[in-house]
C-alpha cells in the first residue's frame, strides 16, 4: 500500500542559493536544534506544558538532493525532486525523537508509538555563519524518516511524513518520467551511506543517556566502525529528520552601518490556495 503524494511545481524558496552558500562557507555546518518536551517527563518545575530542548547538529543537505560524497557507495535516487527541507541525522533512542513525536499534532507519547516514521513537533534551527557575520533561524516542525518509510503495510506515521514532507517536494526539470523510480527507502539509505563509518558505528553506542551499570553487550560498543549499509543495529537506530520551514530569518551584521534582518514567511496565496514565500525587510 502507497500514499498518493501531490508534489509541489513552485521554483526554489527566495532564501535558498544564499544560505547554501553560507553554509559552505562554514569549516563543518553546525547548527542548534530546538524541540519541545513535555513537562511530565523531565524534572522542570515550570508551569507549562513543554519545556525547551537544545543541542548541536549537523547540517546534511536538503531532503531528496542527496549531497555528493564519491566515498558513498549506496545506491542513488535518480535526479527527480528537490526541496527546501533541511536534513540532519539522529538516533531513536535520543531524546530529540520522542520530543518530535509527543509535542506533534498527535501527542504520541507511548515508546512503541515512537519507533517508526512520523513525529511533526514544532521546532526551531540557529546557525550561526561567522564567515558571513549572518545567523540563520528556521522555524517550523521537524519529521522522522525511519525504515519502515517503505513498508508492506502504512502506519499513520508514514503516511503523516509522506504526506507533509512528500507535498513539498517539488518536481525538476526533465523529473517527472521518472517519479517511479524514485525510492523513500533509497534516500533513507542515501543518508546513512553520506555518514563515514566512524558516525555509522555511533548507532550501535550502549543506549544514548543510560546509566553506566557495568559493561555494555558485545553489540553496543563504544567507538566502533560500520561499513556494512545494511548493519542491522545501526540502520534500526538510525533516523533523518527533515525540517519543515514555515519561516526564516536571516539577520546580517557583518557591517553595523548597515545590518539588516529578513523575515520569509510561507504562506497560503488568495488567488489559488497555493504556497509562496514573502519577503519583509526589518531592523535588527
Amino acid at each position: 500500500m502507497s500514499t498518493t503524494t501531490h508534489h509541489r511545481s513552485s521554483p526554489p524558496a527566495p532564501w535558498r542559493s544564499t544560505f547554501e552558500s553560507h553554509l559552505s562557507s562554514m569549516p563543518s555546518p553546525e547548527f542548534v536544534f530546538a524541540s519541545l518536551a513535555p513537562t511530565s517527563s523531565t524534572n522542570s518545575k515550570a508551569s507549562t506544558d513543554y519545556v525547551p530542548r537544545l543541542r548541536y547538529c549537523i547540517y546534511r543537505g536538503m531532503w531528496s538532493r542527496l549531497p555528493e560524497n564519491k566515498h558513498n557507495d549506496a545506491p542513488k535516487n535518480p535526479r527527480v525532486y528537490d526541496s527546501d527541507m533541511p536534513t540532519f541525522t539522529t538516533d531513536v533512542r535520543m531524546q530529540k525523537v520522542s520530543e518530535l513525536f509527543a509535542s506533534s499534532a498527535g501527542k504520541a507519547v507511548k515508546n512503541e508509538q515512537v519507533q517508526g516514521s512520523g513525529g511533526g513537533g514544532p521546532c526551531e534551527a540557529a546557525f550561526w555563519v561567522k564567515e558571513k557575520g549572518t545567523q540563520w533561524r528556521i522555524k517550523g516542525t521537524a519529521f522522522l524518516v525511519a525504515p519502515d518509510i517503505e513498508g508492506q503495510e502504512e502506519s499513520s506515521g508514514v503516511r503523516t511524513v509522506k504526506s507533509e514532507v512528500g507535498g513539498q517536494m517539488r518536481i525538476v526539470e526533465g523529473g517527472e518520467d521518472k517519479q517511479g523510480d524514485w525510492s523513500w527507502g533509497r534516500e533513507l539509505t542515501g543518508h546513512f551511506g553520506n555518514c563515514s563509518p566512524g558516525m555509522r558505528g555511533s548507532w550501535k553506542n550502549p543506549p544514548p543517556g543510560k546509566p553506566v551499570e557495568g559493561e555494555p553487550d558485545q553489540d553496543h560498543q563504544l567507538g566502533q566502525k560500520v561499513e556494512d549499509l545494511e548493519d542491522p543495529i545501526a540502520r534500526s537506530n538510525f533516523r533523518v529528520v527533515v525540517i519543515k520551514p514555515d519561516e526564516v530569518e536571516q539577520t546580517d551584521i557583518s557591517d553595523p552601518a548597515t545590518a539588516r534582518r529578513w523575515k520569509y514567511t510561507l504562506v497560503e496565496t488568495a488567488r489559488d490556495g497555493k504556497m509562496e514565500w514573502t519577503k519583509e525587510e526589518l531592523w535588527p
